[in-house]
């Protein structure tokens, strides 16, 4: 019940470069007001999606007035931009397949500027269908480094997680069924055991290896996508060698 993850490393220290950056906020934001428009409305007791959002903008000290404005720009009860969600396939440097999932109010400006980040770091946009046969929806725990690997895989067996990845640093995630997130949180929690950070990834089936030119072509092709305001998630099979990663820390 264990592996390695080596994306997931990157994805966590990129988000908090983002939050130095204060890109994080606009994109919490727009999770909130989506996820309380589309969920089952205002009340995280009843939209397990919203609850999500709002536990990931509370943990980056998102005041709670900014999420509660968010919250009724959703409903309803205030005006502001209609976002919809948007996703993106397409191919990096040797081949990576990658999903890019946005949030936008002009469709055209965003996928402009998708396809300009492709096309600067050698990757192509691709149609849609194009990779997504290749990527399915987990449900992902972080926790730290220094964490007892033991404990964690204890507590989620009895939580109802399916899986348990252990990084090289020491950086621990629980795997677990999309509609099972939230269950398994609550139950990891009763144990002792708060997550750094909680979401639904996409995650692919098989990994591309990539090395010299086309890992370090990948990684800026990553980074640009994710500092692009209506982007909120990336997901790549790309397998990095460790030095990418140092280079990424």
């Amino acid at each position: 019940m264990a592996g390695h993850s080596k994306w997931a490393n990157i994805k966590h220290r990129k988000g908090v470069q983002d939050a130095r950056r204060g890109k994080i906020f606009t994109k919490l934001i727009r999770e909130i007001t989506i996820a309380a428009r589309q969920g089952s409305g205002g009340d995280p007791k009843l939209n397990p999606r919203l609850r999500a959002a709002m536990d990931k903008a509370l943990a980056q000290n998102m005041t709670k007035d900014t999420i509660e404005r968010a919250i009724k720009r959703g409903t309803g009860e205030l005006e502001g931009a209609h976002y919809e969600e948007v996703r993106y396939e397409g191919y990096g440097p040797g081949g990576v397949a990658i999903m890019v999932e946005c949030t936008t109010d002009n469709r055209t400006r965003t996928v402009g500027e998708v396809r300009h980040a492709f096309t600067k770091h050698g990757g192509n946009l691709g149609q849609d269908g194009s990779v997504a046969f290749l990527f399915s929806k987990i449900g992902v725990l972080n926790y730290p480094a220094g964490t007892s690997e033991d404990r964690i895989m204890e507590a989620a067996l009895e939580a109802g997680g399916d899986d348990v990845i252990s990084d090289n640093d020491g950086a621990i995630e629980v795997l677990t069924a999309p509609e099972a997130l939230h269950a398994v949180i609550a139950a990891m929690e009763q144990r002792g055991f708060k997550p750094e950070q909680a979401e639904i990834q996409q995650r692919a089936s098989v990994s591309v290896p990539v090395s010299g030119v086309d890992a370090e072509n990948m990684l800026q092709l990553l980074e640009a996508l994710e500092d692009l305001d209506d982007v909120q998630s990336v997901f790549s099979n790309a397998d990095f060698p460790d030095e990418i990663l140092k280079q990424a820390s």
